[in-house]
């Protein structure tokens, strides 16, 4: 049998990425079926993405309010001032949660983006107290590097991680 071209290689990549970002807890079997592949092609591939760091990390999609949290997204814009190597690590490394020690925060996403806005943080807290002392925390140790920034508490999760949340149309009466 002729091994497949890089471009079927990256289609059959993508196809698979399609099927675990709906659910990445099904079995190597449901997942073959899905896909049209056998699974030893599904475990050859996913190995592949792993290894390549284009799958990260797996994890469960979850309603904050079953769980008695609230959902936050702050968004910094940044002052010109270059940022030293302390914050970069701080940033890029993953050392945020230390910043803050009462486990009480669990930050979801920190992404760079381009825009009105030059960092997005999405966390959840348990009640709106925590969200400011992050906060305080945050400025205190980024201040130097931050101009404005806006808070924002999340009302209702329509759709998370690519999957539509089950119970958006009963809560659909907030919009």
């Amino acid at each position: 049998m002729p091994k497949s071209s890089r471009k079927q290689i990256n289609e059959d990549g993508k196809k698979l990425l399609r099927i675990l970002q709906q659910n990445s807890g099904n079995s190597i079997e449901q997942i073959a079926k899905k896909c049209g592949f056998t699974r030893q092609k599904v475990w050859r591939i996913k190995k592949r993405l792993e290894k390549n760091k284009t799958i990260w990390g797996y994890s469960a999609v979850t309603d904050y309010n079953n769980m008695d949290l609230l959902h936050y997204t702050v968004l910094f814009k940044r002052t010109p001032k270059p940022l030293n190597k302390e914050i970069v690590d701080d940033v890029t490394k993953g050392y945020l949660e230390d910043k803050f020690p009462e486990g009480n925060i669990n930050i979801e996403n920190v992404l760079y983006v381009h825009g009105e806005y030059d960092w997005i943080i999405s966390f959840t807290a348990p009640n709106i107290n925590m969200m400011k002392k992050f906060c305080e925390i945050l400025m205190n140790t980024f201040g130097d590097f931050i101009d404005s920034y806006s808070v924002h508490e999340t009302m209702i999760s329509i759709r998370k991680q690519g999957i539509k949340n089950p119970i958006s149309e009963k809560e659909g009466k907030f919009l």
